[in-house]
């Protein structure tokens, strides 16, 4: 380390006080405060509409059966009740069902990070015929209506065996189209360059998939694995479709069940939202977790 020069020395020890960078401060005038003060009660006015909902569905949760029925859209119940929480996890199976759930979930969400990234992979860097003719059926399959699938979904499912089974609720959402265009789309941003060293050394095609590309697609990876986790969590319409045991529902088809009544009489607007608010919860927190990370979907592709 090379010595401090005299002059330095001599500077620092008459001027203790440490050497503060200058920041440029912009000066908007009266009109663009105005508008940017504008600007920012929007954004908070479109948040509050946003979020009213679920606020609403907090409040109601901790509400009587009579004063939901009553107040519905009041914020502060009347009486403050924790009735509907206890009957949650007491005489409703609401664990069996998170069970479900969380299994189901994973696995989908596992599944699809995989060969959502194989399949993208493949249609982004592999040369083969009908290379085209496949991408543009995945772009037909994600312009068809989801609902449109579900007949012949149940009967394709009663064919082979898989209805009522955990089988039938797990592979026929195994593979997302989007995902597939997701990672096919990133993958592209890559440079075919970082492959070649590897390439050089004699690593084949799935493993300069798994150990060059797939680490640089860190930022896509995360994107698709909170849409997965997200899309598997509330799905509601195939579950309704692959099965009608109830011991194989999870908590989209539970919570409907409360909805329409079958668990008990009455309204149970406390009950049923109670249930929603606690459903809410696992995606909020995997959101928040990677939302930084989501947010940054070109970090991967730039670096290489």
């Amino acid at each position: 380390m090379s010595a401090i020069p005299d002059s330095a020395r001599v500077a620092i020890q008459a001027n203790p006080t440490p050497i503060r960078s200058f920041q440029r401060k912009v000066h908007l005038g009266p009109r663009a405060r105005t508008t940017l003060i504008l600007s920012y009660l929007v954004l908070i006015l479109l948040a509050l509409i946003y979020i009213y909902p679920f606020i609403i569905s907090v409040a109601g949760s901790f509400k009587t059966d009579a004063d939901a029925t009553q107040n519905p859209l009041s914020l502060i119940p009347e009486t403050w009740s924790n009735a509907a929480y206890e009957r949650l996890f007491t005489t409703v199976p609401l664990l069996q069902w998170t069970g479900n759930s969380a299994f189901i979930t994973i696995v989908v969400t596992l599944g699809r990070v995989f060969f959502d990234s194989l399949a993208g992979y493949a249609l982004s860097r592999l040369r083969f015929p009908g290379r085209g003719v496949i991408f543009a059926g995945l772009i037909a399959v994600m312009a068809v209506p989801n609902v449109v699938l579900l007949i012949p979904r149940f009967l394709i499912l009663k064919e082979l065996g898989l209805y009522n089974s955990y089988g039938g609720m797990i592979i026929p959402i195994l593979i997302d189209a989007a995902g597939i265009f997701i990672m096919k789309q990133f993958f592209e941003s890559i440079p075919v360059s970082v492959e070649e060293a590897a390439r050089i050394d004699g690593a084949g095609v799935f493993r300069t998939f798994w150990t060059v590309v797939l680490p640089m697609a860190r930022p896509a990876l995360i994107t698709l694995f909170i849409l997965s986790f997200q899309g598997s969590w509330n799905e509601f319409a195939h579950f309704v479709v692959s099965r009608n045991d109830p011991a194989l529902n999870t908590l989209t088809t539970g919570v409907a069940s409360l909805t329409s009544g079958q668990l008990g009489s009455g309204n149970q607007y406390p009950l049923q939202l109670g249930a929603a608010v606690l459903m809410s919860i696992p995606v909020a927190v995997v959101f928040f977790i990677f939302q930084k990370r989501i947010m940054n979907t070109s970090e991967g592709g730039d670096k290489g």
